[in-house]
């Protein structure tokens, strides 16, 4: 399959994936999950490939699933919204599941699902100066993979998700749990190709087992069960059309997705303040 939304190159042992839609901050579209999809088949099926590193091109690692994608197609209740939602919600743990441990190579921008997709890999070393959030309960939305209160906690999750705060610096990242390691800017990737190389060295099969048991640990503590509880309850804010939704909706096909954002942001003096 030609991918055009993603590049591969195999690095040895190491898969090394990239989102590359620059001129969209990298969002997650249709195209873009089916070609995932598809890669990710192919890299369970390689033997050669021992480790997972997924990048973003350009400023962006990645700034969450493309509003504009479908917009001219409006949604409409639970029968619309559930397979959109599945979808967006399947390709984001797919990184959680994949046999092979995943490492996230974040800058720039990573945001909503591209936020989610980063704590969904096994890794994530984030550059100085990334700017992470969930926004999406500012513009009448819920959230797709409810990972954060795994990683955070329930008072950050609380706190993040509820202001919808989308400039927490990956220093704050680090100290609510949700990557491993900061950077300086231009050498998460180089960090994250040497972390791939130390798990490459290891025993394959010890290290999916492993894997899989840390994971299963959180499913014994309910998170999968959670998990799609909370897709549960997106779903339902997809379908009551608040009004807030339905404005955002409405002036991003009016005026543009720039023009909703702004409007959004405008709403709340531009932005959470921090304290």
């Amino acid at each position: 399959m030609t991918y055009e939304t993603i590049t591969y190159e195999l690095r040895g042992a190491i898969g090394l994936l990239t989102l590359n839609r620059p001129e969209r901050l990298n969002a997650i579209s249709q195209q873009m999950i089916d070609e995932l999809n598809d890669l990710l088949d192919a890299v369970e099926k390689d033997e050669a490939v021992r480790v997972l590193v997924v990048a973003g091109a350009g400023r962006a690692f990645c700034s969450g699933f493309d509003l504009k994608d479908g917009a001219d197609t409006p949604k409409q209740g639970v029968a619309d919204w559930r397979p959109v939602l599945q979808r967006d919600f399947d390709i984001i743990m797919r990184f959680w599941h994949l046999s092979r441990p995943t490492i996230a190579a974040v800058q720039g921008y990573c945001l909503a699902g591209g936020c989610e997709l980063a704590m969904a890999c096994d890794i994530t070393i984030a550059a100085e100066g990334t700017r992470f959030g969930e926004p999406e309960l500012r513009f009448g939305s819920g959230i797709v993979a409810l990972l954060l209160p795994w990683l955070s906690g329930p008072k950050k999750a609380k706190e993040l998700l509820l202001t919808g705060n989308d400039k927490v610096t990956a220093e704050e990242a680090l100290e609510m749990g949700m990557i491993n390691r900061v950077v300086p800017a231009g050498q998460e990737l180089d960090a994250s190709l040497a972390m791939a190389r130390d798990i490459a060295v290891m025993d394959r099969a010890a290290v999916a087992m492993t894997k899989q048991a840390i994971n299963r640990t959180y499913d014994a503590m309910g998170m999968r069960e959670a998990l799609n509880m909370a897709l549960d309850v997106d779903v339902q804010i997809e379908s009551m059309e608040t009004p807030e939704g339905k404005m955002f909706a409405e002036i991003s096909r009016r005026d543009g997705l720039k023009a909703a954002i702004a409007w959004r942001d405008a709403r709340f003096g531009g932005g959470p303040e921090k304290g």
